[in-house]
């Protein structure tokens, strides 16, 4: 019973460190997943008339224009990528699942995203070109709408217009809450076009209330400082909108240091909340050594009458401590790997038990059960003898 206050401490800190290191990992992945070389840009649309055309006043919003501009003042520019999104009003197969977005996008948005495919290829220049009715699509897409088997050749029907599946991605990880306002929601459920094709072929009844694009994807040079970047594509882009804020522009690379400082403070508030566990253990151990202390005294007077000194008798008592620290704390372990599981299949977030949770957690046992054995052991290497002798 001692020990149940360091099994529940250890087992808490190693649960707190695996929530902390499954959403650093998983929030981390997203956002390399955008791209660390990569600057995005969005248009911020508007559904309010009066506020659109007092925006039309001063700006035109996101156009290709501003995609001109911008690639002939930065050299530090790899590649671009344009973006004109859809919901479309039907899907024939109709889908099993929500509506896939449409996208209309430039080839280059594939190396942009670092997008793999599962099955098949993704769109060329040449498919650009010629308008041509193909799209690759996500893989949720794909099961909600061709089925679990091979989705290559076969033809999906988006609005009025019939499009080949040439290629489908591999699974990618859902930005869900972690999404910090950027365009990619979800590319699992995602159906891409050429841009030709989507401009060509297809018609946005809300089109006359959107600007020209809704979204144009940047890659830098491996040498470019996305930050300094970032801040000559703001100013190019306050020039040319004439100050009016209907666009953001987001830096992954800037993210990913953000999430990391939030990661780090997050999992010290949790360690430092489980810790009170293992400070309360401690304190169990101490106050039950103590009174196995006044339970024993005359047995501790009978070894020190017949020749055990002090640290013999500070030896046994902090060693019958630590036992107790060292028990409860690979206790603990188990307990915390039980811990990590049972939150990740109930509450569906990815933990990770890491070899330095459980060497922290039971370290900090073990020297919990060292701390607060101390007193307890000086105190009973201190008793005379003799009074000892006579205690009842």
């Amino acid at each position: 019973m001692t020990a149940l206050g360091i099994v529940f401490g250890v087992g808490s800190v190693i649960g707190m460190l695996a929530i902390g290191s499954g959403a650093r990992e998983e929030s981390l992945r997203f956002i390399e997943q955008l791209g660390v070389r990569n600057i995005l840009i969005d248009a911020r649309q508007t559904m309010n008339r009066d506020e659109f055309l007092e925006r039309r006043k001063s700006s035109q919003g996101l156009s290709d224009r501003d995609v001109r501009i911008l690639r002939a003042n930065i050299d530090a520019v790899e590649m671009f990528s344009v973006r004109k999104t859809l919901h479309p009003a039907s899907i024939l197969p109709k889908p099993s699942l929500d509506m896939p977005e449409l996208f209309g996008i430039s080839p280059s948005y594939r190396t942009i995203h670092s997008l793999r495919l599962a099955e098949g290829r993704f769109f060329a220049d040449w498919d650009e070109a010629a308008s041509a009715p193909v799209c690759v699509v996500g893989d949720t897409a794909k099961v909600s709408i061709l089925g679990f088997g091979p989705a290559t050749g076969k033809f999906i029907k988006v609005n009025q217009t019939w499009l080949q599946v040439i290629g489908v991605l591999r699974e990618q990880l859902v930005a869900g809450a972690q999404n910090s306002g950027t365009s990619m929601q979800d590319l699992n459920n995602i159906i891409l076009t050429p841009r030709s094709t989507f401009e060509y072929r297809f018609w946005d009844p809300m089109s006359s209330m959107r600007d020209d694009l809704d979204g144009v994807e940047l890659r830098l040079g491996e040498r470019a400082d996305s930050i300094e970047v970032a801040k000559i594509v703001t100013g190019v882009l306050n020039s040319t909108h004439h100050g009016v804020q209907d666009f953001t522009v987001t830096i992954p690379a800037a993210l990913l240091a953000q999430q990391k400082r939030t990661q780090t403070i997050f999992t010290y508030v949790m360690v430092a909340i489980a810790a009170i566990s293992l400070l309360v253990g401690g304190i169990g151990i101490m106050n039950i050594v103590l009174a196995t202390v006044l339970e024993r005294t005359k047995e501790i007077g009978v070894r020190r009458s017949i020749g055990a000194r002090r640290t013999d008798i500070v030896r046994q008592f902090l060693t019958e401590s630590v036992l107790i620290s060292v028990g409860g704390g690979l206790t603990g372990i188990g307990f915390g790997y039980f811990l990590a599981w049972l939150i990740a299949q109930t509450a569906q977030w990815k933990t990770i038990v890491t070899t330095g949770s459980v060497g922290i957690a039971f370290g900090v046992s073990v020297a919990v059960g060292l701390v607060f054995g101390i007193y307890p052991a000086m105190k009973a290497s201190r008793i005379s003898p003799i009074e000892a002798l006579r205690y009842e």
